[in-house]
């Protein structure tokens, strides 16, 4: 009897145990799914969206042959499809209806808005996607000339995708870096206003092929959730210093009354914002802190000299500062949005005075007074030749 008892026990384990055995019932295989590596925002027919998709379509090699480029704006094994609808979320329906495979948001690195949707408003779009919870809010966002159509089917010449493109090009740090959820919190922040990187195919009278290839050219300033202006590559640069986003860079000076140049390169820097409100004049002090390396000298000055060195760091704080002011004087007077994050800065050191003033900030911030306080260290003057050595002391 004991036998048969163990025998039920036995059985009635395996049954409960077979629960948590059920496997992968709800996989879904990577044949099986339509891979979005990229996406694409643009004003629609009749006030509608259209949203582009660049898909990629996992596909094993076939005898150890390369995958080329194909037909309808197709790169090795992707290509772009677009749909339209009232609102993203219907465009994106209509887009799944166009394919046979399930669309998979997972891989999505990149979000690139079209020049006109981002001129009408982007707040409801950046909302959505804020909300959805398959778009990754870590994808990096772009504005593009023109429609992102456009750029989702350049092809480049060292990446395989446009997605990889623009995402190792954000990587170098050589202009602004915005991902979806940074973008969201720049919108509801006190100053409301937002820059976004750049997006331009490359003059053709650059290449020695007719392909379209994207870079980044500049930044996208936007307030109140729209596009009101735009900044060219220099200009973008003044705005990377207060915003402590400058990582690499070259910076050429030169003397009056002395031929050639330096160059030198940037090794590492920190801005710090600080705010001032006195007697009713509202002020703002951008501290820097710079150290750079000499990587080129055509001129005859030896900067193993103290004063010479000295005298070449001071022209660079100069020439930063020149480049920041160029920054600040456009965006502040001409296109009044505080991108700097300036509003915050007074709002946490005189939470007091904001309150009562935050409802005019759009009339004080234009008359903010800007000061800089720039320190160069120039750590690296480099190997020099004998020449170079015993140059003329100035």
């Amino acid at each position: 009897m004991s036998w048969l008892i163990r025998s039920v026990k036995f059985i009635l384990i395996l049954c409960l145990t077979s629960f948590f055995l059920t496997g992968c019932w709800d996989r879904a295989e990577v044949n099986d799914l339509a891979l979005i590596l990229a996406a694409g925002i643009d004003k629609g027919k009749k006030n509608n969206i259209e949203l582009s998709a660049q898909i990629f379509i996992p596909r094993a090699p076939q005898g150890g042959q390369q995958s080329g480029m194909s037909s309808g704006g197709s790169t090795g094994q992707s290509f772009v499809r677009s749909a339209e609808g009232e609102t993203i979320a219907d465009a994106m329906a209509r887009l799944q209806e166009e394919l046979t495979r399930e669309i998979f948001w997972g891989q999505n690195e990149v979000l690139i808005i079209g020049e006109t949707l981002a001129k009408e408003g982007i707040s409801d779009h950046i909302d959505f996607w804020i909300r959805h919870s398959e778009p990754r809010i870590r994808a990096d966002v772009f504005v593009s000339k023109g429609r992102s159509k456009t750029v989702l089917e350049a092809m480049p010449e060292l990446e395989r995708y446009t997605s990889k493109q623009l995402r190792k090009m954000v990587k170098t740090h050589i202009g602004v870096k915005v991902t979806v959820k940074d973008l969201s919190q720049m919108l509801s922040g006190a100053s409301d206003a937002a820059v976004l990187p750049w997006v331009e195919n490359l003059d053709p009278s650059m290449m020695d092929s007719k392909k379209a290839i994207p870079i980044i050219n500049g930044a996208a300033i936007f307030k109140e959730g729209k596009m009101v202006g735009r900044l060219d590559d220099k200009q973008t640069r003044g705005i990377l210093w207060p915003k402590n986003e400058i990582q690499s860079g070259v910076i050429t000076i030169s003397f009056k009354n002395e031929p050639g140049y330096i160059s030198l390169n940037l090794l590492r820097s920190h801005s710090e914002l600080i705010p001032t409100i006195k007697n009713g004049k509202w002020g703002m002090h951008m501290k820097s802190n710079v150290d750079l390396e000499v990587i080129q000298n055509t001129t005859t000055l030896n900067l193993f000299d103290p004063k010479v060195r000295k005298k070449a760091e001071q022209k660079v704080g100069l020439e930063i500062e020149q480049r920041e002011r160029l920054a600040f004087s456009i965006v502040k007077k001409e296109l009044h949005a505080d991108i700097f994050g300036f509003a915050d800065e007074f709002q946490r050191e005189y939470p007091q005075i904001w309150k009562q003033k935050e409802d005019k900030w759009d009339e004080i911030f234009p008359k903010v007074a800007i000061s800089f306080g720039t320190k160069v260290n120039i750590s690296r003057t480099g190997l020099a030749t004998e020449k170079r050595k015993t140059g003329v002391e100035r």
